[in-house]
């Protein structure tokens, strides 16, 4: 509930600062004293948008500051999913600056305006003479339908199902197109993936196959050569094996008369061994190489293969191909893992389906079974209000498909007058009508609604007399399970406040000022009697005044 109001700087106020009581509460005045700048000073804390034309004094800026209690209406996840402090009381200030912007603060911390209307909206309903358009919004209806039904729980419940339900169908379709824009580019990277597999490609292929082919190439070169070298080193009559053996006895035999030559002839031994193991070496290899063209041909077709694939991707080596291999393959299996992706959701999607059907249901059900309760109360309340042959009708059609209401859309059918048949709320002419309705509506749900306050901007549009009275009963009796103001021209109603509240002009300075009091119970009487007086106010205004006040 609103506790307090502090108003600087805005319209005709320069310093308003206010406390505000539980239940009922009347707020009287002259017109023009400036009822309507409460409200809107007050909308501005509620997420309206406000610009530098509000300011009072122009060299400073405009505050407007609401203290509620909120404890008790389940607020507490709102704070937590915006990351804003909890208290029991919660503070919304608005700033409007010289140059027109506007900052916001919850509980001192600066939040967008967006976020501020969206708690404003959970803190307080201003019901005016220019919102009763909303009787005729198919969602407003049906939500005053799901109110009565206590259906609030289970329709937010549906809500979060099914968002989490389109959430699901647009992943789909959004994985569906991504899946046909791959098919073809599928089909491409399955063909470079089969190429690349029925390659067989080997990390160091290459470079093997290249030396082999090469070796293969000089077959010829490589046999003459080393039979060339052979002969000169272990085969001809003249080898140099064959020499070095003589050198070596030679300097084995001397080497008893000098001692020197015992180690050249070690020496040229162990040299002689060496180019013996050469010599073996060279023949292994002359007699291992051998002219083969169809091995050549092999090989050379294996390096066509491997250099044509290197063009066509690009990549200097087989490790390239290799790599890119792995890329391709890791499409394709993204391409199937889209498809599996699919399926998975659309059974899901289907499951999730049926929970809200099932929902859906209950919610149907739910509104059904109090169609007749609603309309028979309603229909009582506008008979207390004065109208005696007014009829209301709540259809209630089911729809083949889900919506973020369930499966029903309704239509509030209203008759004022007898003999007139019932139709939509909006070919209504009567302001008081709606008027009357609106209230009737809203008090058989004030006692079901999580909303702290509400205010009545004029809500006495169009009744006057008995009705009035009972217009201000039934506020009263509203009051006993939220906090109510009323704004009001009617000592009928203003009679029936447990709390009064006077708003008036003072001229300061030879300017006009709007200020705010709340009334004592002598001051009460005496409003109310001066309500009643027109400009004189007679004892006879005051016992009435009296009477109205039940005392």
């Amino acid at each position: 509930m609103l506790s307090k109001l502090v108003i600087e700087n805005y319209a005709l106020i320069d310093h308003l600062e206010m406390d505000f009581s539980e239940g009922f509460s009347v707020i009287t005045g002259e017109t023009g004293a400036g009822k309507s700048i409460l409200l809107g000073a007050l909308s501005l804390i509620l997420g309206n948008r406000g610009d530098a034309s509000v300011l009072l004094d122009k060299s400073r800026k405009c505050i407007v500051e609401g203290t509620f209690t909120i404890k008790g209406y389940h607020l507490e996840e709102f704070f937590i999913v915006h990351e804003l402090d909890y208290e029991d009381t919660a503070i919304l200030r608005r700033e409007i600056l010289q140059n027109g912007k506007s900052r916001a603060f919850i509980n001192d911390t600066p939040v967008n305006l967006a976020l501020m209307k969206d708690l404003g909206d959970h803190l307080v309903n201003i019901h005016s003479q220019f919102s009763i358009i909303t009787l005729n919004d198919a969602d407003f209806q049906l939500a005053v339908l799901d109110n009565y039904s206590d259906n609030v729980q289970i329709i937010r419940q549906y809500r979060d199902n099914f968002i989490h339900f389109v959430g699901m169908k647009k992943e789909v379709e959004e994985l569906v197109r991504r899946e046909n824009l791959a098919k073809n580019d599928k089909d491409y990277y399955q063909f470079l993936s089969d190429e690349l597999e029925s390659a067989k490609l080997k990390e160091d292929e290459q470079e093997i196959t290249e030396k082999r082919l090469d070796i293969l190439s000089h077959a010829e070169e490589i046999k003459t050569g080393l039979l060339h070298a052979l002969e000169i080193l272990s085969l001809g009559e003249q080898n140099i094996a064959d020499r070095l053996s003589e050198i070596t006895n030679v300097t084995n035999n001397l080497s008893r008369f000098h001692s020197s030559l015992k180690e050249i002839s070690e020496r040229v031994r162990s040299n002689q061994i060496d180019l013996r193991d050469i010599a073996a070496g060279m023949e292994k290899i002359e007699q291992d190489v051998d002219f083969n063209p169809a091995e050549i041909n092999s090989l050379t077709g294996r390096l066509d293969l491997i250099y044509h694939l290197e063009k066509k991707h690009n990549v200097p080596d087989i490790r390239g191909l290799l790599t890119l291999q792995e890329q391709i393959n890791g499409k394709l299996q993204e391409a199937t893992s889209v498809e599996d992706r699919i399926l998975a959701m659309n059974k899901e999607i289907g499951l999730v389906r049926d929970r809200l059907i099932k929902e859906a249901d209950k919610l149907s059900g739910n509104r059904r079974k109090v169609i007749s309760e609603l309309e028979e109360k309603i229909r009582k309340t506008l008979i207390k209000l004065g109208m005696q042959d007014a009829r209301i009708k709540i259809e209630l059609t089911h729809l083949e498909e889900l919506t973020p209401d369930g499966m029903d859309i309704v239509r509030f059918m209203f008759s004022a007058n007898k003999g007139i048949g019932l139709s939509e709320i909006s070919r209504i002419a009567s302001g008081g009508e709606l008027s009357r309705l609106m209230l009737s509506i809203k008090s058989l749900i004030s006692q079901k609604n999580l909303l702290p306050t509400i205010i009545f901007d004029e809500i006495d549009m169009g009744v006057s007399g008995e009705v009035a009275g009972k217009v201000g009963e039934i506020l009263k009796k509203m009051g006993e399970s939220m906090q109510v103001i009323a704004i009001t021209h009617l000592p009928q109603i203003a009679g029936k406040g447990q709390s009064h509240y006077w708003v008036f002009k003072s001229n300061e300075s030879d300017a006009a000022r709007t200020q705010l009091k709340k009334l004592d119970q002598k001051e009460r009487v005496h409003e109310i009697a001066k309500m009643l007086s027109n400009e004189k106010v007679s004892e006879a205004a005051l016992k009435t005044a009296k009477e109205l006040m039940g005392k």
